[in-house]
């Protein structure tokens, strides 16, 4: 997508603090962090939201939620916990129309969730 954020700073067009990358999938630190720890976990290709999965994307998601176990275990938050959301659509609180999941940690999170 030509004016997509994500897919620009994908393409390296803009650039951020990595924190993982294979073929499919980009990690990096979240420029207005919610969290001491606010890391961003993106697919590659682009798909809008949760809402825009293909059957074919199946595959690619749970591979992202083994990435994010991944990077909490090498930035050393796995044992403390962490929270991962995912927002869908305008309504949703999704500000970037590219799939993203927030992993946020470094503190304990509130316990309202809604």
């Amino acid at each position: 997508m030509e004016n997509c954020l994500f897919c620009k700073i994908i393409k390296g067009e803009i650039p951020c603090k990595k924190v993982y990358e294979d073929d499919e999938i980009l990690a990096f630190y979240d420029i207005n962090p919610a969290a001491p720890i606010h890391i961003l976990v993106i697919p590659k290709k682009h798909i809008t939201s949760l809402a825009h999965l293909e059957k074919e994307d199946e595959i690619l998601i749970g591979k992202i939620y083994g990435v994010i176990n991944k990077i909490s275990e090498e930035q050393g938050f796995k044992q403390d916990g962490y929270r991962v959301i995912v927002n869908c659509g305008k309504n949703g609180g999704q500000q970037v129309m590219h799939l993203h999941f927030h992993i946020l940690a470094g503190k304990q999170m509130g316990e309202k969730v809604l």
